[in-house]
């Protein structure tokens, strides 16, 4: 006879901050392991708490979620914080005090368990947790409690969903996708001399200014139907040489580097090596005073989803800023918060996504800027 027991639960687990620290909530669920069926759904606000602390209270929901359904299951806990999952593996010391209590009681709940096994996986694949905890920081902004909606008929995991498949000049869509094109600003004396420059509010040089009045001849036979722009100069500057008009959204700011701002990677190496070498381990982790690189997401996923059910059908121009085109290519691509790491995006350059209502996305350029070739860039 096999000791394997009887049911493997799945549990899934996320938590957030607007403002890291600022006002959080996690959310989880439980999945019986062999169907995809959601057993249980779990989420709440927090006060104001870290994007971490909200990760390992989304945690210690879902398993107590699945204690309460099984006890005698085994459970496999996934989630896209690589740091609650090396830590929870015991790969990784847990040295803020703020994390030390919850990841015992989430270790105290899973002895309860014959075995628990931890596995990161992207962002994408936790969509369900991750709506569940912005549904809790939305009631609570509301002053209102989460409470879980009607039962439904089960949901599959994300692993078995049906996925259409478009081969392009193959299939011939139904309805007309909704096009972004995305423009990055011009040069700034902070990209010359390649420092973080998130929120710094850094005016564009000559050169920038030629880049912007470049891109704007490339551009200008072209229709849109809508341009939304950064709220920062550069951006700003780049948009108003197109001479068309625009809307700001927030959203699509640069990522956030606090205390980094204004500082080299060689100089953020030697004042903060360790928040460094966390940040490039973790898109969860954020530099002192700053946002990680998953809040960035967040916030652009919210911005893209507007802009995307504003314009149905439509051609739409996005300028912006590093992270947030590449977090647009990582949603196109459905890939993993690693990605940003590994795109390269030269300044005034123009990327292409098709984004259709019935299946994935396309990404039909990246990184063009041969109408700028012709100017010196100093850097990045």
């Amino acid at each position: 006879m096999s000791d394997r027991p009887s049911r493997c639960l799945v549990v899934e687990a996320d938590g957030g901050s607007r403002g890291n620290p600022g006002p959080a909530g996690y959310g989880a669920l439980v999945r019986d392991a062999d169907t995809g069926e959601v057993l249980a759904e779990r989420a709440g606000a927090i006060g104001r708490a870290t994007n971490n602390v909200a990760e390992y209270q989304g945690l210690i929901a879902g398993l107590r979620a699945a204690a309460d359904i099984d006890p005698g299951a085994d459970v496999d806990v996934r989630m896209d914080s690589k740091l609650v999952v090396e830590q929870m593996s015991g790969r990784w010391k847990i040295k803020h005090p703020a994390m030390r209590p919850l990841a015992t009681e989430a270790a105290g709940i899973a002895r309860e368990f014959p075995r628990v096994r931890y596995s990161w996986i992207p962002r994408e694949r936790n969509g369900h947790a991750d709506r569940l905890a912005n549904e809790a920081m939305d009631a609570a902004a509301q002053g209102r409690t989460w409470e879980p909606p009607e039962p439904q008929s089960p949901e599959p995991a994300p692993h078995t969903a049906p996925t259409t498949h478009r081969l392009s000049g193959w299939m011939a869509p139904p309805a007309p996708p909704t096009t972004t094109v995305l423009l990055r600003h011009g040069q700034t004396p902070m990209s010359v001399e390649k420092r973080f420059s998130g929120m710094v509010d850094a005016a564009l040089t000559d050169v920038g200014q030629a880049q912007a009045l470049a891109v704007a001849q490339r551009l200008r036979d072209v229709s849109f139907d809508a341009v939304y722009c950064s709220p920062l100069k550069r951006a700003r500057q780049t948009a108003d040489a197109l001479g068309r008009d625009y809307l700001i959204d927030d959203d699509l700011r640069e990522t956030d580097f606090g205390t980094w701002e204004s500082l080299t990677f060689a100089e953020v190496r030697q004042r903060f090596p360790d928040e460094l070498n966390a940040w490039l381990a973790d898109p969860s982790v954020a530099p002192s005073g700053g946002e990680s690189i998953l809040d960035t997401i967040r916030r652009v996923t919210a911005a893209r989803n507007r802009i995307l059910a504003a314009h149905p059908g439509g051609r739409i121009l996005i300028v912006s800023h590093v992270t947030p085109i590449k977090t647009l290519t990582l949603l196109a691509l459905d890939a993993s918060p690693a990605v940003l790491y590994r795109l390269h995006l030269d300044l005034v350059s123009i990327s292409t996504i098709d984004w259709y209502s019935d299946g994935p996305a396309v990404l039909r350029s990246f990184n063009d800027g041969i109408h700028a070739a012709h100017l010196v860039e100093s850097g990045q």
